[in-house]
């Protein structure tokens, strides 16, 4: 089995501590970033010489290209993992507008800045691997996430432009979509805006239910998520997607396939707005 460094960003929890977890157990090496040092105290401890924790704050780009500089610097970095981001829940009119520049900062400028930020490095060592977390909800949309959704559908469109433009380099770029998971994005670190009796009876306050683990846990494993995640960089070509988690591809085929009967629908309304042949 190849030994392999990873940079990985927000390993303090979640599918990043799940990752990492996973690939020090197994011999590779993870440069991982967190907000607190305090967060990986164990992981520090337990794998001095493979683990290397970073302080971190994606929505500090000056930072993330200092971070992603410096890990190239000691040494190759094979694989990079955008994976910090959050989940913001409330309805699009009762989100402050410092909450929606925040998640757009993190979710969306953030991974950005660090696919961006690793891309030459990536090219001059000839090669390796990009992986972008991102949800199902990059491809299905519920009411109360949008400006969740409008990250996780920006970093989508990011990641499929620029895989084109950076295979003939070696590098390839996956994105990751995971349903429901049992991670502390769901019970624990998610966001909720200031809620107003206006949307109670409507589906925007209705994650209110799926928030509470009371009324039923979600169905994915983060750890077997994370396995799945690992064993796809050793697949060539890199896939452009990964759905984990049967729910979320239930769901996101049953958008897709209204979303192409909705299109095919429109050819009649789309042809009627060219010009006329030989024209």
């Amino acid at each position: 089995m190849t030994t392999r460094t990873w940079l990985i960003t927000g390993v303090n929890s979640g599918f990043g501590h799940a990752l990492t977890t996973q690939l020090l157990e197994r011999g590779d090496r993870v440069i991982g970033t967190v907000r607190s040092l305090d967060k990986v105290t164990d992981l520090r401890k337990r794998y001095p010489d493979a683990f290397q924790a970073k302080i971190l704050d994606v929505t500090d780009t000056t930072v993330v290209r200092v971070v992603v500089d410096e890990a190239f610097a000691a040494d190759r970095v094979d694989v990079i993992v955008s994976n910090a981001g959050y989940g913001l829940f409330g309805a699009a009119e009762e989100l402050t507008d410092a909450q929606v520049d925040h998640i757009i900062a993190t979710n969306l400028t953030g991974s950005i800045t660090l696919i961006r930020a690793a891309l030459p490095h990536l090219r001059a060592q000839g090669g390796g691997r990009v992986i972008q977390l991102s949800s199902y909800g990059g491809q299905v949309a519920f009411p109360d996430n949008s400006l969740y959704h409008a990250t996780k559908w920006g970093i989508e469109g990011f990641v499929e432009s620029v895989a084109q433009e950076v295979a003939p380099f070696g590098i390839g770029m996956t994105i990751v979509e995971p349903g429901g998971a049992r991670t502390e994005f769901r019970y624990g670190s998610a966001r909720v805006a200031d809620l107003t009796e206006l949307y109670d009876a409507t589906p925007a306050h209705a994650f209110k239910a799926m928030l509470d683990p009371a009324n039923g846990l979600a169905p994915g494993d983060p750890q077997r998520m994370a396995a799945r995640i690992i064993e796809s960089v050793d697949v060539e070509p890199a896939p452009m997607r990964m759905i984990l988690g049967s729910q979320a591809l239930d769901s996101t085929l049953d958008v897709l396939r209204r979303r192409t009967a909705d299109f095919e629908s429109q050819r009649d309304l789309a042809k009627s707005t060219d010009y006329p042949a030989g024209e």
